[in-house]
């Protein structure tokens, strides 16, 4: 959009706005966001979950993992454990579209969407169909603190096939990301 400078200020459609400058991250997010709505369908369908076993499951072992794993379980956990399960279930949707052709995915590298300070990043659990529910949530787990602490490596951003995000946390009922 284009902008005015008035006075030594910047206006965009008549409302002062102050310029800043986009981390690296938060630019290539944008840019990658951008490529993904012109390349990929996007489709959104909403289901209401009843989530009440699933807490019960996780109160029920919440303490034994922590004990044993050193690992405090999160409901993102599950839901990566339920998409990669489904993906298994439905191969149709770990898949992209190169012209007219399907490109079926033989590994399921799940992406998970995590806010840091500087900007979104998707980090990716690998292989994350041949991993146990403790083996991907210890994987979310060590990928997200190394992200919080700014320790994720390039590759650990690279060959999702699929990605979620969990906005929950926020009071947020329904969500449509790229």
């Amino acid at each position: 959009q284009k902008t005015v400078t008035k006075d030594n200020k910047e206006y965009l459609d008549g409302v002062a706005v102050k310029r800043q400058k986009m981390s690296k991250i938060r630019e290539l997010t944008a840019e990658h966001m951008v490529r993904s709505v012109r390349t990929s369908p996007h489709v959104t369908t909403t289901f209401e979950i009843d989530l009440h076993h699933v807490a019960q499951v996780k109160s029920n072992f919440e303490q034994q993992i922590i004990e044993k794993h050193k690992l405090k379980i999160t409901y993102t956990s599950f839901f990566i454990h339920a998409a990669v399960e489904a993906l298994k279930l439905h191969p149709i949707l770990n898949a992209s579209v190169d012209g007219s052709d399907i490109l079926l995915k033989e590994t399921i590298n799940m992406g998970c969407a995590i806010a840091i300070e500087s900007g979104l990043i998707v980090p990716v659990i690998k292989n994350a169909n041949k991993l146990s529910f403790i083996e991907k949530a210890l994987a979310l787990n060590d990928l997200a603190q190394r992200a919080h602490s700014k320790k994720i490596l390039p590759d650990e951003l690279l060959g999702g096939t699929f990605s979620i995000t969990n906005p929950g946390m926020y009071g947020c009922l329904h969500s449509q990301p790229i």
